[in-house]
C-alpha cells in the first residue's frame, strides 16, 4: 500500500481551494476534514463579543471551527496545513494560535522526520536487534525501518507509544497512549533527551498486537530530535483520529 502514487488534485471549497490527495484513503494521518459551517440562520450574534450582525456588522465563519464571528474576532489569515488550504485563511483568534503553533511541526518537525534516525530495532520478545534508519513516509502514513531487512509501520494502526528518556525503562505503568501523550512531560526542551521509543501495533493484514522497541544507534543527537519530534506528532494523530 505505502508503494502507490501519491497524485493530488486542486479543489475549490466555500473555504479557499485545497490541495489534496487524488485518491482520500491516502490522506496524511495528521490531516483534518473541513468543519461544517454554523448556518447563517442560527448565529445572529457574534459567538465571541455577541455582536449583533446586521447590513454593516457582516458575519464570518472560521474556517478551522465552522463558527459565526463578526470581523474583529476572525480577522486573522493564517496557514492551515492540517486542512491542506493552499493560501492562508481566515480563522477566530483561538483556532489562528493553535494553527501558529502546528506551523512549527510541519516547517521543523516534520523535516526531521522525514529525514529519519538510526536506531537499534528490537521486534516483539526477540534477543535479536538489528541497526536499522528509520523515517517517516513523504505521504506520513507510514515509518520506514531500513537495515538489512525492511519492514513498515502504518501509524493508523499504531495503538500506544512510549518516549523512554535517559535513565528509564519501559514498565506497565510507563505506556503512554495517544490520550496520555498530551498531558506528557516527558519531553520538553531543556529536560531529559529522548533515547528511545517503544510501540504497540497491528502489522498490516494482521489483528495482532506487535511490539516494537528502538534505541538511539550512534548518533544520539540526531536520534532525540526524531523522537522528540516524534512525540509532537503523536500528539496530532491523536487529535485527527478524535475528530
Amino acid at each position: 500500500m505505502s508503494s502507490v502514487p501519491d497524485g493530488k488534485k486542486l479543489i475549490r471549497s466555500p473555504s479557499g481551494l485545497r490541495m489534496v490527495p487524488e485518491n482520500g484513503a491516502f490522506s496524511s494521518p495528521f490531516s483534518l476534514d473541513e468543519p461544517q459551517w454554523v448556518p447563517d440562520k442560527e448565529c445572529p450574534r457574534c459567538m465571541q463579543c455577541d455582536t449583533k450582525f446586521d447590513f454593516i456588522k457582516r458575519k464570518h465563519h472560521c474556517r478551522r471551527c465552522g463558527r459565526c464571528f463578526c470581523d474583529k474576532c476572525c480577522s486573522k489569515k493564517v496557514a492551515l496545513q492540517r486542512m491542506c488550504f493552499v493560501d492562508p485563511v481566515r480563522q477566530c483568534a483561538e483556532c489562528s494560535l493553535v494553527s501558529q503553533k502546528e506551523m512549527e511541526f510541519y516547517d521543523k518537525q516534520l523535516k526531521v522526520l522525514l529525514g529519519g534516525g538510526t536506531f537499534i530495532v528490537t521486534l516483539g520478545t526477540s534477543e535479536k536487534s538489528e541497526t536499522m534508519m528509520c523515517r517517516l513516509s513523504n505521504n506520513h502514513r507510514y515509518l520506514f525501518l531500513d537495515g538489512e531487512s525492511h519492514f513498515e509501520v502504518e501509524l493508523s494502526r499504531i495503538s500506544s507509544m512510549q518516549i523512554l528518556t535517559d535513565g528509564t525503562s519501559p514498565g506497565e505503568n510507563d505506556i503512554h497512549t495517544y490520550t496520555s501523550l498530551l498531558d506528557s512531560h516527558f519531553i520538553s526542551e531543556g529536560g531529559s533527551r529522548a533515547s528511545g521509543m517503544l510501540l504497540h501495533y497491528k502489522p498490516m493484514g494482521s489483528q495482532d498486537v506487535q511490539q516494537l522497541r528502538m534505541e538511539a544507534a550512534d548518533d544520539k543527537k540526531v536520534a532525540s530530535l526524531w523522537l522528540a519530534a516524534m512525540h509532537k506528532a503523536a500528539k496530532l494523530l491523536y487529535e485527527a483520529r478524535d475528530q
